[in-house]
């Protein structure tokens, strides 16, 4: 039997959950590889104060990431279906591209990630893990309502960007 067709037991699912969980906060998360969609584009140029403004919708853009990895891990875990969970897994892999480019992005901004990551994931786990208790459907129902409040979340920060910052903005573009 291989390891993809393995059936996990709990124990199992908890500890590569808590891999995924300390590769989102400390290291560098599994992704599907796709590239940054902003890899060719030039740098523009950006004032301080513009950088700062950028680094700063980064930084709140990646903590929604490092956030959606923990409600897709706590809801991995409690779902009931298998095929939810495989698909809890799959969005979890595809954001981990999204958490991966934010945190490019900020580094090419000479900004940071938020020294509150750890104590947003573990909220966003728990939350997650309720999410999932309240059953498939109840915790689908969860991420669909998740997912249309972020893409508004990003079209509100794709509006504060400066105009020429053509390289966040591919990248907000292409998470929503």
């Amino acid at each position: 039997m291989t390891s993809q067709t393995r059936e996990f037991t709990p124990l199992d699912r908890l500890i590569l959950n808590l891999d995924r969980g300390i590769r989102t906060l400390f290291g560098r998360p599994q992704t599907t590889a796709r590239p940054n969609p902003a890899g060719d584009l030039p740098e523009s140029e950006l004032d301080d104060r513009q950088r700062r403004l950028v680094a700063g919708l980064m930084r709140v853009d990646h903590t929604g990431e490092v956030c959606a990895q923990a409600l897709y891990q706590g809801q991995s875990l409690t779902a009931r279906d298998p095929q939810v969970r495989a698909a809890l897994e799959q969005s979890a892999l595809e954001e981990n591209d999204h958490l991966l480019w934010c945190d490019e992005r900020l580094q090419e901004l000479h900004g940071h990630t938020s020294y509150l990551n750890p104590f947003w994931y573990t909220a966003s786990l728990g939350i997650g893990i309720v999410a999932g208790l309240a059953g498939d459907d109840w915790s689908l129902g969860f991420l669909a309502e998740t997912e249309y409040q972020v893409i508004r979340h990003l079209e509100s920060h794709l509006q504060r960007l400066p105009q020429q910052d053509s390289r966040s903005r591919t990248i907000l573009l292409q998470m929503m």
